[in-house]
């Protein structure tokens, strides 16, 4: 049979913390509240079909464009899922094709049909 000793009237000691090391815990709860950001959501009328326009006037008269050269970045990212998806659909319908020469090279974008000039 095992025996274990307690002291009922022993005063269990916990560490000292610093002034320093509570501005730092207050600091890293700060930093994690930050990453937690509220979002507002709005309803915004994007049209695939407009960006498959967009994007088949970007292409008219030139050879290729590099995949990222046809997204604009600054309008956020609702409207930039809209265009890849219209990517995507002028893609399924043979409109454009998605070219890469090797692994790892950039990403080109040509019309999928001859233009008549």
């Amino acid at each position: 049979m095992a025996h274990a000793f307690h002291d009922p009237m022993g005063v269990e000691s916990l560490p000292e913390v610093s002034p320093t090391d509570l501005l730092q815990a207050w600091k890293e709860v700060l930093h994690r509240a930050s990453l937690v950001k509220t979002h507002t959501i709005s309803r915004e009328q994007l049209s695939v079909r407009e960006h498959m326009t967009l994007i088949l006037r970007k292409l008219q008269n030139r050879k290729f464009v590099e995949f990222f050269d046809l997204f604009d970045t600054t309008c956020g990212v609702p409207v930039v899922v809209v265009h890849f998806i219209a990517m995507l659909e002028l893609t399924r319908e043979g409109l454009v094709r998605i070219t890469q020469a090797d692994a790892y090279a950039p990403v080109y974008v040509r019309l999928g049909y001859e233009e008549l000039d």
